[in-house]
């Protein structure tokens, strides 16, 4: 009996550190996730202040490939963006002799298996 008792407790036991393994992980990919989404958002903003700038000077030509992009691993590494990257790409649309502008960005954080990429697009006229 005591031998039935000890193997039904291990494999209880073996059950939890595997919930508690595979929760782990779930949660580091989730904030890696939403890292990636911060990196893909910043770099829209940023983008768009470089197409159409606040100043009301010319901006950036869409023709520049990749239109925008930053290494956060190259900064401080007291941002809570770093490990991350954003890549922008910048594509004219023209539509009834209005031009608008469609900016993807995609931002990805960690790496290896704890990696996440996030894609963003918005369109400005």
């Amino acid at each position: 009996m005591a031998v039935f008792v000890i193997t039904v407790l291990a494999l209880v036991i073996a059950a939890m550190a595997q919930l508690q393994q595979s929760s782990s992980e779930g949660s580091s990919l989730q904030l890696q996730s939403q890292r990636a989404f911060y990196a893909a958002e910043s770099g829209l903003q940023l983008s768009l202040n470089l197409l159409l700038p606040p100043d009301g000077s010319a901006g950036r030509s869409c023709a520049s490939v990749p239109f925008y992009a930053h290494d956060f691993s190259s900064t401080n590494s007291l941002y809570g963006l770093s490990n991350c990257n954003v890549r922008v790409v910048c594509q004219p649309v023209t539509v009834d002799s209005e031009v608008y502008f469609t900016l993807t960005s995609t931002g990805t954080c960690g790496s290896g298996t704890d990696s996440a990429q996030r894609t963003t697009e918005v369109r400005v006229k």
